[in-house]
């Protein structure tokens, strides 16, 4: 029924299948960045943290009984660690994107959204009630000469990331100072910058020393640094009513998993409690790129890019087969093929110095 596009797919070489992760492999393409899914005791204390209560799945929506003192333990940790005033958890970074999006954005609204914001907030975009106009990636003067010359009934709101996924730039400070001077919402998904930048490695409000205020909105995932699953949306607290009544992917939906919620309860609780030691090893790692690329990362991702797919996939099945796991991104993720390496605390720097050495061989070589 799909074999036309399955082979113009594979013609194009942006064919896709699942990828099991090979323990005898340097992992350097996963978002496990600092290397939590891989500590057994945290799985443990969540464990204990399940046996304290008489049952150990959600059963329902968060508003019809779902709703559990772990969710809860778990919003309440986060708000106060951030400084916001209220959240709720989500079943995924996707759901969490596609509910906020889609529930704020009301007729008259205008939403502003950085070109190469996730897939998710993308795919919200088509259901939003308002206008949704997006912005040069990562520009504060292009969004701001829109500001200007969009007339807007409504609100305005504006999304970006903390650190983008595939390009791994850290938003531009100057984007929140014109949430403030046009009196915009702020969306930020701070997917990858939440437990890698900052001093307290809560991401780019720690970053940047931001306050937050009603006019800010932080979205997150557990699936990458925190080392679980699921997602978590943090604002003012009429923001996250407003999203107990209005987003579809939080009513309709099961609660998050109570174990993925306290398993990154006690990732977080160990980030926070290891923090200077895992920055020391963050900033050892972006040292080896300044070394070889001469310019230091922002986050933790580094996109090499590739002069065409079949390129990028056949670098990737080489360095797989020599014992380094990395990703080959291609179109319609990325413009522009990329093999991207994720910078993660449990690889040894020697490690990514040889990868460098060799990806340049077979680049150049």
């Amino acid at each position: 029924m799909y074999e036309k596009e399955l082979t113009a797919l594979q013609r194009a070489g942006r064919f896709r299948e699942p990828i099991s992760s090979d323990p005898k492999v340097h992992d350097m393409a996963s978002n496990d960045y600092l290397g939590l899914a891989h500590k057994s005791k945290l799985l443990k204390r969540a464990y204990q943290i399940l046996l304290n209560y008489p049952y150990h799945a959600p059963k329902s929506s968060l508003f019809v009984g779902g709703y559990h003192p772990i969710h809860a333990m778990f919003e309440e940790t986060l708000c106060k660690a951030n400084g916001f005033e209220a959240g709720v958890v989500a079943g995924s970074g996707f759901l969490a994107n596609l509910g906020l999006i889609e529930a704020l954005v009301r007729r008259h609204d205008v939403l502003f959204i950085d070109e190469s914001y996730h897939a998710s907030g993308m795919v919200a975009t088509k259901l939003v009630q308002g206008r949704v106009i997006t912005f040069a990636h990562n520009d504060p003067t292009d969004l701001k000469e829109k500001l200007k010359s969009t007339d807007v009934k409504g609100r305005r709101i504006i999304a970006v990331e903390g650190i983008y996924s595939m390009e791994g730039d850290m938003v531009k400070r100057e984007f929140f100072d014109l949430a403030e001077d046009f009196d915009a919402l702020m969306i930020v998904d701070e997917a990858h910058s939440s437990g890698t930048v900052g001093d307290n490695l809560l991401g780019v409000f720690d970053y940047y020393g931001i306050q937050p205020t009603s006019r800010h909105i932080k979205m997150g995932t557990l699936g990458k640094a925190y080392g679980s699953y699921g997602a978590y949306i943090l604002g003012s607290k009429e923001v996250i009513s407003f999203l107990h009544n209005r987003a579809k992917s939080l009513i309709y939906a099961t609660a998050p998993s109570l174990f993925d919620i306290a398993l990154a309860y006690v990732g977080f609780h160990y980030i926070m409690e290891k923090k200077e030691k895992l920055q020391q090893k963050i900033e050892r790692l972006k040292s080896e790129v300044e070394a070889k690329f001469g310019s230091r990362p922002e986050g933790m991702i580094l996109p090499i890019p590739m002069p065409d797919n079949e390129t990028a996939v056949r670098i990737r099945d080489i360095l797989r087969a020599e014992g380094y796991e990395v990703g080959a991104i291609r179109p319609p993720t990325v413009k522009h093929p990329i093999l991207r390496i994720i910078l993660r605390t449990a690889v040894k720097p020697k490690h990514y110095r040889k990868l460098f050495k060799r990806i340049d061989g077979l680049v150049n070589g």
